[in-house]
């Protein structure tokens, strides 16, 4: 190949090559700090750049290469970052604004989640929940306890029931002035019951079917020489159904509520119907008591002893 074939050495302008050999020795560095001592360092690293830029084809000048040596040790066409401070905070903010605009969101979206869910989950709720109390104790109960005592009140057309709605008012209040909303609610209840007992009307009859019992007697604890008589009996209502009514069994001591029940009767009383369902089977006098409005009790035919059972044998 002759020389006119070879391709003519490249030039570049001065400062981009002056650049150009910063770059080179900042990427040739180590190498030669390898290779050189401490006093031959800027002819050698004149000679290695010769060396390099003639492998690329490019001729550059000794002027050229002490310039960017000079620029190296100077520092220039160095980035050297800005000292940290306000303005390279906010510069950073600024470049970094589509990033941290997003995180922003997110956390504010989040934080308003969270704020949010504490609110109208806890805050609000619990809020409600004792401003509702508050006007449960101060309004709602004591306007429902006072209309269940009137109602009952009017009701009641003996000492007994008087007395009875009285002392369940008077629960009633102590519970609302303790604040006590479950205890005025069970005497608002009460009163409630105490009318509805004391509305009811009703016969008391002696069951009289074929194959039930119309009286029984028992041998009482305690005491084997003892006998107790009853009488099986059951509420008709005017409309002729039978109504279960609660009872308390003087031998358990549970109340239940019943459709019949044995009362106990003087053993004079019990012989007396024994002897009108043996005449023809049928008890004609079967009518013991009658319940009216207004009493909490059946006024009886006979003088009451005050037991009750509500099982027994066939």
């Amino acid at each position: 190949m002759t020389n006119a074939a070879v391709a003519k050495p490249q030039t570049l302008d001065e400062l981009m090559l002056a650049m150009d050999v910063v770059d080179t020795i900042r990427h040739r560095e180590l190498i030669v700090e390898r290779e050189l001592g401490q006093g031959d360092r800027d002819d050698a690293l004149r000679t290695r750049l010769r060396e390099i830029y003639k492998t690329q084809g490019i001729e550059v000048s000794g002027a050229a290469i002490d310039q960017g040596i000079k620029a190296l040790k100077e520092s220039r066409f160095a980035y050297a970052p800005p000292a940290p401070g306000l303005a390279r905070s906010l510069a950073l903010i600024w470049v970094s604004r589509k990033r941290i605009g997003t995180w922003a969101a997110a956390i504010v979206f989040a934080t308003a989640a969270l704020w949010g869910t504490f609110q109208y989950g806890y805050v609000v709720p619990a809020r409600q929940a004792t401003e509702n109390a508050l006007i449960e104790l101060t309004q709602t109960l004591p306007a429902e306890l006072q209309s269940a005592y009137n109602a009952a009140r009017i009701e009641a057309r003996v000492e007994e029931a008087i007395k009875s709605a009285e002392s369940l008012k008077r629960d009633g209040s102590s519970a609302i002035a303790g604040k006590n909303a479950a205890g005025a609610r069970d005497a608002i209840a009460a009163l409630q019951t105490l009318r509805t007992q004391l509305i009811q009307t009703y016969r008391l009859i002696v069951v009289s079917r074929s194959g039930a019992s119309s009286g029984v007697w028992r041998v009482p604890d305690g005491n084997s020489s003892a006998r107790n008589y009853y009488v099986i009996v059951e509420a008709i209502a005017p409309g002729g159904q039978t109504l279960d009514l609660p009872v308390t069994s003087e031998e358990t001591g549970r109340t239940t509520t019943v459709s019949a029940w044995g009362i106990r009767v003087p053993e004079s009383f019990f012989d007396a119907i024994k002897r009108d369902k043996q005449d023809n089977g049928i008890i004609e006098n079967n009518t013991i008591g009658e319940k009216h409005r207004g009493e909490l009790k059946p006024r009886l035919v006979f003088q009451a002893e005050g037991g009750a059972i509500t099982s027994w044998d066939e």
